[in-house]
């Protein structure tokens, strides 16, 4: 029987140790336990992991642990697709430092203020965080140096990618020495990712973990047949009757977004939205209301709500079926967290059927048909069709 992994047998420093005791972590998860090791090795790694699996920490702590805090220049860069989750990962990042004060972090995004980040860089951090355009004009105004760069390291590769930074992520990666280590982690080995890792990283070692067993969030999945304005009704009372405090919606466009917004703030009242319409010192605000529990229901759009990290986010609300089948894993993984169980509701119009069949299918999830009884009470809709035949 094989050993344990244990955060001690890593063999990771003290002061990383009392800080992963402070946020509450006991043991690796799958992830961590198989990445860490062969990242502060040297090694080049592709991982494709789920949402929700605790990638950050399998990244985060190998940077942390290898580097040297008393050089000034950078060592290692983190990019990201969006402002949410480049502000996320800096935020665990900074958690893993509690203890480690020599260790300086900054973060460089859009839409925020650039005479800050650039004070910030000017105290000579150790680790960059950052979305690639806002990465790059600061190389160009001569801010960031990459020169003796260590580790560059992408995460949700595939979404980055996809959103068209590849380019950026080309410039950014040839601005670096030709034996810069480059770990990608990713939730699908897309072309795109594939193409990156062939020309950029030396030997790489794939690492695949599954989302099953106690890697798996906890997450109980329902369809709900609704449509229309009706599917506002049917998520109120769902809310009302499980007394959710704390509730994601998704929507597919930034019109949805709003108007659900509106609407749900005449009925509900503790509800916001984030949207790409919104300038980031707005959607700092509902992020922090949300994140201090200040904020019942969030509406949202996928590419506004990447990154969003809230570990007690007790169900997730489809209100329409995502356009990609990997936005509704990202979706879903923002309940279920820290092995707490979520709750998922998809709402499903006849036309839907078939579209969310194949999502179930491509995800590898289950989920219970459910209707409400006359009471408005939900219950699965096998056992009121068993009831009509006993009848």
């Amino acid at each position: 029987m094989s050993q344990e992994v244990t955060f001690e047998s890593l063999n990771l420093s003290e002061p990383t140790l009392h800080a992963l005791e402070a946020m509450g972590f006991t043991a690796p998860t799958p992830i961590q336990a198989r990445t860490i090791p062969l990242v502060a090795d040297g090694y080049d790694i592709i991982a494709k992991a789920p949402t929700g699996t605790g990638k950050t920490c399998a990244f985060g702590i190998p940077l942390i642990e290898c580097l040297n805090p008393d050089m000034k220049d950078l060592q290692a860069i983190v990019l990201c697709p969006t402002r949410e989750l480049c502000e996320q990962i800096t935020t665990d990042l900074r958690a893993l430092i509690r203890f480690n004060p020599a260790i300086r972090i900054a973060s460089v995004y859009g839409g925020a203020n650039m005479q800050r980040q650039v004070e910030a860089l000017k105290k000579h951090p150790h680790i960059v965080v950052a979305t690639p355009g806002r990465l790059l004009d600061h190389m160009s105004r001569g801010n960031i140096w990459l020169g003796n760069l260590y580790t560059a390291v992408l995460d949700e590769a595939d979404e980055m990618l996809k959103m068209g930074f590849i380019k950026d992520v080309r410039r950014i990666l040839n601005a670096t020495p030709g034996d810069t280590q480059v770990v990608m982690f990713s939730a699908t080995l897309s072309r795109e990712v594939m193409d990156v890792a062939w020309e950029y990283q030396h030997d790489a070692i794939e690492v695949q973990v599954a989302a099953e067993g106690d890697n798996r969030p906890h997450i109980n999945q329902y369809i709900i047949p609704s449509s229309g304005s009706q599917r506002m009704e049917d998520m109120l009372d769902i809310i009302r009757e499980e007394d959710y405090r704390r509730v994601m919606v998704f929507a597919n466009m930034k019109c949805t977004v709003k108007q659900l917004t509106e609407r749900l703030q005449k009925r509900h009242g503790s509800v916001d939205c984030l949207h790409g319409d919104m300038p980031q010192s707005l959607r700092n605000k509902v992020m922090a209301k949300f994140r201090e529990n200040k904020l019942e229901i969030l509406v949202a759009t996928d590419v506004a709500a990447r990154g969003i990290d809230v570990e007690d986010v007790e169900a997730v609300f489809n209100y329409d079926i995502p356009d990609e089948n990997e936005y509704y894993l990202h979706r879903i993984g923002r309940t279920g967290r820290a092995k707490r169980t979520g709750s998922a509701y998809t709402f499903m119009t006849d036309s839907d059927k078939f579209r969310l069949r194949d999502i179930l299918k491509y995800t590898r999830s289950d989920a219970t048909t459910m209707i409400f009884d006359e009471n408005r009470h939900l219950i699965p809709a096998a056992d009121a069709k068993k009831d009509e035949k006993e009848e």
